[in-house]
């Protein structure tokens, strides 16, 4: 019997380094829509990609049809599966959902641009922390313990389960923050304003079996060393105040990191 092939098609760079594709990878894999993936070098990208940048996303079903961009890609998987809860059902936490998706897709700009994602790295020493990063982790926090907070009473009006994501159950959102977290992890960015909700939500993302198994990718990737993109490594490589290390594949998250 002939196993009919996966509708979707994921291109993007490798996930270690890419947050947007791994964006797109965390919501395939959470929620099992069968697909098959392309990692690229950065060299290949215009030859791969109409737009000149990755993620894109094929669709077999429809064959004319290329989506780029993750979070436009992230919607037309919620509208191709409207029985998988790619967003919350409720719509008040929906709404809530996709505005911190949004904010994130389009937002923190001195994060993206000083603490580029990397899986693996693990800086120690004087990292820098430029004008306007501090105010924008403090945006982060804030912005993840309104999530859990609402969540919490909006599931308690309703009566529902709170499975403890960003807003309930897993969705697109809590996927969209992933990378975040490395970038919390790589660099050792303070917790100070972190609270217990979103200490606990932390806790969750980085010890789910569906992220422990993507973690493992990031650390298989890097066993080929055709994957590597020098230009994340060791960013701070010209200053003798910080050290770049590598997280240990056993690592397991903790407040004191």
């Amino acid at each position: 019997m002939t196993v009919p092939e996966p509708d979707y098609h994921l291109i993007g760079l490798h996930t270690r380094y890419s947050s947007w594709t791994a964006r797109v990878e965390a919501v395939l894999e959470y929620f099992q829509i069968p697909h098959t993936r392309q990692f690229i070098q950065v060299s290949e990208i215009k030859a791969c990609s109409p737009t000149g940048l990755v993620p894109i996303l094929q669709c077999h079903s429809l064959p004319s049809t290329t989506v780029t961009d993750s979070l436009a890609i992230c919607e037309f998987l919620a509208e191709s599966n409207p029985t998988l809860p790619l967003w919350p059902q409720d719509r008040h936490l929906r709404a809530l959902a996709r505005s911190a998706a949004a904010q994130m897709h389009s937002g923190f700009p001195v994060l993206r641009n000083t603490f580029h994602t990397n899986f693996l790295a693990r800086y120690t020493g004087n990292v820098p922390i430029p004008d306007g990063a501090a105010a924008e982790i403090a945006r982060m926090l804030r912005i993840w313990d309104s999530a859990r907070k609402a969540t919490a009473e909006r599931l308690g009006q309703l009566g529902e389960v709170d499975e403890g994501f960003l807003f309930g159950g897993f969705s697109i959102a809590d996927a969209f923050f992933w990378p975040v977290l490395w970038r919390f992890r790589s660099y050792g960015l303070s917790l100070d304003g972190a609270g217990p909700d979103v200490l606990a939500w932390m806790a969750k993302m980085w010890n789910d079996p569906v992220f422990k198994a993507l973690g493992d990718r990031y650390y298989v990737q890097a066993e080929d060393p055709q994957t590597c993109i020098p230009h994340y490594d060791d960013i701070f490589r010209d200053r003798d105040d910080v050290q770049y290390g590598l997280f240990p594949r056993d690592w397991t998250f903790s407040v004191s990191g």
